[in-house]
């Protein structure tokens, strides 16, 4: 694998920013790793960082590029601060960085496949938030969608940020300010049930969390609105807390389920 930390300038953000990149490379000497290169236009994969991290994070706590190898793929990770992937209230337009600049900046550089049926998305935490709200907004864009140990219901979380005493201390209001998050565009249950009754044709959804996670209960909540809406979604509860040992194992997993050309 060919591995690419790659600097450039964002003209949405205007600032200078940073994604590392996994390319699938051809060999048949390297020790220990079993590359696969297919012809063509590379299917890809963005991976999305958590609240706390970076672009370079999936890379520094698991092990991507080596399970990535022999399936072909090109992983894009990019960097997009602590803005829930939103176009901030209080900051820079992150929303509009990662669903329109990063992917067409992506492949000007590298030879990355523009068809739905090569794109999937990914994160864990705010970033598995993140995967779903693209998928969701973009279903022409990704043909499948995976969320670790997502923080899937931001509005209800919200909510109980905008009753305490100091709403401004908690990092949420610097991203959504005092906008209504339930049932907008930034709610993931409205979006999954705007979608399925617009017939669009849905991505291949794919959900995770531990049971002992302080997430689990909004991940339980989510799954069990998806099965009333009879909207297919694999998932994957099992006991684990919010921690890399857990996302390490689960990211395996989830390239197994995503629906890669052999």
């Amino acid at each position: 694998m060919a591995l690419i930390t790659c600097n450039f300038f964002s003209e949405v953000l205007n600032i200078s920013t940073a994604m590392t990149v996994i390319l699938p490379e051809e060999t048949s000497s390297q020790i220990g790793m079993k590359n696969n290169r297919k012809d063509g236009k590379i299917q890809t994969l963005y991976l999305l960082h958590g609240f706390s991290d970076d672009h370079t994070i999936w890379l520094r706590r698991t092990s991507i590029e080596r399970y990535v190898a022999e399936y072909g793929i090109a992983v894009v990770m990019p960097q997009v601060d602590h803005s829930f992937y939103n176009d901030m209230k209080f900051g820079k337009k992150y929303w509009t960085f990662v669903s329109e600049e990063l992917p067409r900046i992506a492949r000007s550089f590298f030879p990355l496949s523009d068809k739905r049926e090569d794109n999937f998305v990914a994160g864990l935490s705010m970033g598995g938030y993140g995967a779903f709200k693209l998928a969701l907004r973009h279903p022409d864009r990704f043909a499948a969608a995976a969320s670790l140990s997502g923080a899937v219901d931001i509005a209800a979380r919200y909510q109980i940020s905008r009753n305490s005493d100091e709403p401004v201390s908690d990092p949420l209001y610097y991203t959504f300010g005092d906008e209504e998050l339930c049932g907008s565009d930034h709610d993931l249950f409205h979006l999954l049930e705007i979608l399925k009754k617009s017939n669009t044709e849905l991505p291949r959804l794919y959900q995770a969390c531990g049971t002992e996670d302080f997430l689990w209960e909004d991940n339980k909540k989510f799954y069990q609105f998806a099965m009333e809406l009879d909207v297919p979604i694999k998932e994957s509860f099992s006991e684990g807390t919010h921690e890399w040992g857990y996302w390490d194992a689960r990211i395996k997993e989830v390239l197994e389920w995503l629906p890669i050309t052999k």
